[in-house]
């Protein structure tokens, strides 16, 4: 009885007849090949004497085409006789007696579809197939097999910078690392990778698959990587290096694995398309990152920043607390001590727009001694414009502004001016806000997004029970989905939907805290995470933030400890000189608490990522005595 056909032929082959395992004469080899060459054909059809040079050409005339009768003979078995036919003197496949691979592939493709066409990949065309004494079959499967190597890398590409985009910077390295596998000399292929290594936070590893890369074409052509390839290696290269700690402790560290974004795709959709208008216009753009504590503003933030930079921008990052709101132009001397003063195009900026800069800012104050000595200082709201466009010159610019709800109000309105003197600049203000407490200024700034100022707001919410199952899979891939079931079930009441504790439970039950034995009910009706104070969170909470503590190096646990009582913002010679520490392994010590997603650095020093989580160190990690010997004065 006839069947359908269906020949896998992307990676090893596989054929099946109506879906099962196809009858071991069908997958002899010259019956392979003739049934994969016929379906590659042009309309599906060759002359005999073309099939007989291409699979028997070794053998006499009188036998070959003996050989080539048998052949059809059994494929028309199997795919019925209107399945195979032949008229004069050509065969022909029907175009519903075997289907291959490569037609869906090229239809996914043809719809843009580059998962669906990626699925699909599993290796080289027929990989490992050769049928031994038909040379011009050979040397079409070459042909055919190079073909399909640019098509695979191609969608794998685009499958894992549309991952990229969605936030899953796993999902797009594994994609871009089969893409090399495939084509290890592709440079498409090796920038995919190195850009999803990058935003992953494995900065090692893109570097090394640069240095890969420059091996294998030196190698195999004699080359160097393109400009493109080297920009995007450099900067790389010139993101910051993390210090690991100089001896092994009673407590190893565990690698940071820097969870994906999920639930958060739309936003990140909409932010990444700003941030493309800014760069590509050019042209200024506001950006909002709203929500309440804990729903993953910083996160987003340092997200799209690490895209900015690969895209070729300068970035710059203040974090503000509390204390700043108070202090005129602390968010503008956060900026200038956060890296503005290293910006490309900085030095072409008017004498007196530094000069008042530098008053707020010794570092520029001595950078621009010449050149600000004896001018007229300008008014600051008017020296941060004309600072930021003399940077702009040079390169897209992102400011980016985390608690920005805590930023002094001068700061605020000088950067709104700013974004309206620079209208066709490639510049864009990405700000976090929380509800509270109310900053009218930012509220004026959101109003004008989409009237006279482009740019987007975005608010998160807390995660659907979907999402953290997703969230759950990624870590604890070992658990099956009953126990996964039951995990994220548990995970969804403890974190009340909010991805900063989700994380803190997950990897926490990855280290081994078992959520059986603690115990406790959160939130409270109408209460946010802000206000919901370490005693009111749920005992598992808590847990797990010990459990991360204490895998921590036993200096480092003194240096975030000290850190958690020190005030909103601490910096590290106030860390040295409380915690009696020799600077470099303070140094150190910071490196690897902000390296595991505790601590944030910006240019006045460092601050907890979450509140709650400095008070639960605060509370949880000190004793009496030594809380009061760390607030004493030195």
């Amino acid at each position: 009885m006839p069947g359908v056909i269906t020949c896998n032929t992307l990676g090893p082959v596989q054929v099946l007849l109506d879906g099962t395992a196809a009858p071991r004469e069908l997958q002899w080899r010259k019956h392979l090949a003739l049934l994969v060459y016929l379906a590659r054909s042009p309309k599906r059809a060759r002359t005999r004497e073309h099939l007989i040079g291409l699979l028997w050409g070794d053998k006499p005339e009188e036998n070959a085409r003996r050989s080539l009768s048998v052949a059809l003979e059994l494929l028309r078995r199997f795919a019925g006789k209107s399945g195979i036919t032949t008229d004069h003197g050509q065969v022909r496949l029907a175009p519903d007696a075997a289907r291959l691979d490569t037609e869906r592939f090229e239809e996914a493709a043809g719809r843009q579809d580059w998962g669906a066409a990626a699925a699909l990949v599993a290796g080289e065309f027929l990989e490992g197939f050769a049928v031994p004494g038909a040379p011009e079959f050979e040397h079409w499967l070459t042909a055919e097999r190079s073909l399909w190597r640019e098509r695979a890398v191609e969608a794998l590409a685009r499958h894992a910078a549309a991952l990229l985009t969605r936030g899953d910077a796993a999902g797009a390295v594994d994609a871009a690392h089969r893409a090399v596998d495939l084509d290890r000399t592709s440079e498409s292929a090796a920038r995919m990778l190195m850009r999803g290594l990058a935003v992953a936070g494995d900065r090692g590893a893109a570097l090394e698959a640069h240095a890969q890369l420059t091996a294998r074409l030196e190698e195999v052509i004699g080359a160097a990587p393109a400009t493109e390839t080297q920009t995007l290696a450099d900067r790389i290269r010139s993101a910051r290096a993390w210090r690991a700690p100089s001896a092994p402790s009673r407590s190893p560290t565990v690698p940071l694995r820097r969870a994906p974004l999920i639930g958060r795709e739309a936003p990140l959709t909409r932010l990444l398309e700003v941030w493309a208008a800014c760069r590509q216009g050019p042209r200024s753009g506001i950006a909002v990152i709203a929500g309440d504590v804990g729903l993953g503003k910083t996160r987003l933030l340092e997200e799209l920043v690490t895209r900015a930079r690969l895209d070729g921008a300068f970035a710059v990052t203040v974090r503000s607390v509390e204390a700043d709101r108070a202090v005129p132009w602390s968010g503008l001397l956060g900026l200038a001590r956060g890296g503005l003063g290293e910006a490309p195009g900085l030095a072409a900026a008017p004498a007196g727009a530094l000069a008042a800069v530098a008053g707020l800012a010794p570092e520029w104050a001595e950078r621009f001694a010449a050149a600000v000595r004896g001018v007229a200082v300008a008014p600051l709201p008017h020296a941060l414009s004309d600072v930021l466009r003399a940077i702009v010159e040079e390169s897209p610019l992102v400011l980016a502004c985390d608690d920005a709800h805590w930023l002094d109000r001068d700061t605020v309105l000088a950067l709104s001016a700013a974004s309206r003197d620079l209208a066709r600049a490639p510049l864009l203000l990405v700000c976090t806000v929380a509800p509270e407490p109310p900053s009218p200024e930012l509220d004026e700034l959101r109003t004008r997004l989409g009237r006279d100022q482009p740019g987007v707001a975005v608010t998160l919410t807390p995660l659907s029970a979907a999402a953290l199952r997703e969230l759950g899979h990624w870590a604890l891939p070992a658990y099956g989905d009953a126990e996964l079931d039951r995990v994220t079930r548990r995970i969804t009441t403890d974190s009340a939907g909010l991805p900063l504790l989700a994380v803190e439970l997950l990897l926490a039950v990855a280290l081994g805290l078992d959520l059986k034995s603690t115990g406790g009910a959160w939130p409270e009706p109408f209460r946010t995470l802000d206000q919901s104070f370490p005693g009111d969170l749920p005992d598992a909470i808590v847990a797990a933030i010990r459990v991360r503590f204490r895998r921590l190096t036993s200096d480092a646990q003194t240096v975030l400890a000290a850190a958690s009582v020190l005030g909103d913002r601490v910096e590290a010679d106030l860390l040295a000189r409380k915690t009696t520490l020799p600077a470099d392994t303070v140094w150190t010590c910071l490196d690897e608490v902000e390296r595991e997603g505790w601590l944030v650095a910006e240019g006045r020093g460092l601050s907890f990522r979450a509140r709650v989580i400095r008070q639960v160190v605060a509370r949880d990690m000190l004793g009496a005595v030594q809380r009061q010997r760390l607030l004493e004065e030195s």
